[in-house]
């Protein structure tokens, strides 16, 4: 039984940061098994947010410089990380930061440079696990759900929480995953123009009163009615809902109130939609930014009603879960396993997914 020591490295669509776990991830009897042994959140500064959040508008030249600029930042982050460590890691495994998601006209793109990430850090680098399910006509996300069906299979649903809501499930033996809708984009949103990073555990949105005008608003938008597989970014956010904040004539709160109750309804609508017939006691494992937010889960668990109990783990899980999911599907890239769900993504096949580098200087 050989043990892989993998740094993972995460940065999600609500660009608080790029997560760091150093992870021992093996398998035994047919089953993986995972440690997270050290955790580290890299806080961006300003400048770089702003870089990241608007790379989208860039020029191509622009964009390229900032592919390059980032991965080597991504080197530079790691190779501190490692150097504290004082124990040799096997390799990085890095989802990089995307700034373009249109998979239906076969586009996504992380940046990261995995070459000059590499060269960077030191140490071998496996990176750009969405490209190649894109090119097989797939949605290239989520890619968590590998991880929640070889990792937590013993939970009915694994939802999670970043910037965006995904949640994934087993359905007739075959793993099922899709984008729900919006988590904490639109709650960073607003509370950044609060002149605060975040609601913490939700106070302010309590405190606020439901808009129902607004809610309506939501929940009729059209995402909601596209079937799986699906996946959303950063763009139907910019297109559908930044609009929908910018034009409301309402409080910060009665807006974080009302996003949080949305936000709810959906993930409500979407279990209990998949839920098992005749199963009382369903578990959902919530991870992700959202599951530390009190308001967020309590509110949740009211919609969901006593058939869905909300699991929320340790903060270390809640917080890395995603960074630890990429250093398994590293793992599985270098062991040349299926890293990619075509149940998940819809592509014409399951894949094993992700570009290798290793350091040239």
């Amino acid at each position: 039984m050989s043990t892989y020591k993998v740094l993972g490295l995460m940065s999600g669509t609500s660009l608080d940061g790029l997560d760091m776990a150093y992870c021992h991830i093996w398998e035994e009897d047919g089953k993986w098994n995972f440690t997270i042994k050290k955790t580290a959140e890299i806080d961006y500064s300003d400048a770089m947010r702003e870089y990241l959040k608007n790379a989208i508008y860039l020029s191509e030249e622009d964009h390229s410089q900032l592919h390059k600029d980032y991965g080597i930042w991504l080197g530079q982050q790691s190779k501190e990380f490692i150097d504290e460590l004082e124990e040799e890691i096997d390799f990085i495994a890095s989802h990089g930061h995307t700034s373009h998601h249109r998979p239906d006209e076969g586009i996504t793109f992380q940046l990261g440079d995995g070459q000059l990430l590499a060269n960077t850090s030191g140490h071998q680098v496996v990176c750009d696990f969405r490209t190649k399910d894109v090119s097989l006509k797939g949605q290239g996300a989520p890619l968590v759900p590998i991880g929640d069906k070889l990792l937590f299979h013993e939970y009915d649903f694994c939802l999670n929480l970043g910037g965006i809501s995904n949640i994934s499930f087993d359905k007739n033996g075959e793993r099922i995953a899709y984008d729900i809708g919006l988590a904490n984009m639109p709650l960073n949103y607003i509370t950044h123009k609060m002149g605060l990073a975040y609601d913490k555990n939700g106070e302010i949105a309590q405190s606020g009163k439901l808009n129902h005008s607004l809610l309506q608003k939501l929940n009729g938008l059209a995402y909601y009615n596209q079937s799986y597989p699906k996946s959303t970014g950063y763009e139907w956010f910019s297109a559908e809902i930044i609009p929908l904040i910018e034009g409301s004539k309402i409080s910060n709160e009665d807006l974080l109130h009302t996003f949080i109750h949305h936000n709810c309804e959906q993930i409500a609508f979407a279990a209990l939609k998949h839920k098992k017939n005749g199963k009382s006691n369903s578990k959902l494992l919530a991870t992700g930014g959202g599951a530390l937010n009190g308001f967020f889960m309590d509110t949740l668990q009211n919609k969901l009603g006593s058939s869905i109990e909300v699991i929320v783990p340790n903060k270390i899980l809640i917080a890395y879960k995603e960074a630890l999911v990429f250093a398994l599907m590293g793992v599985l890239r270098l062991e040349g396993k299926t890293n990619v769900l075509k149940s998940v993504t819809g592509a014409t096949s399951d894949s094993c997914s992700g570009e290798v580098f290793f350091p040239t200087n």
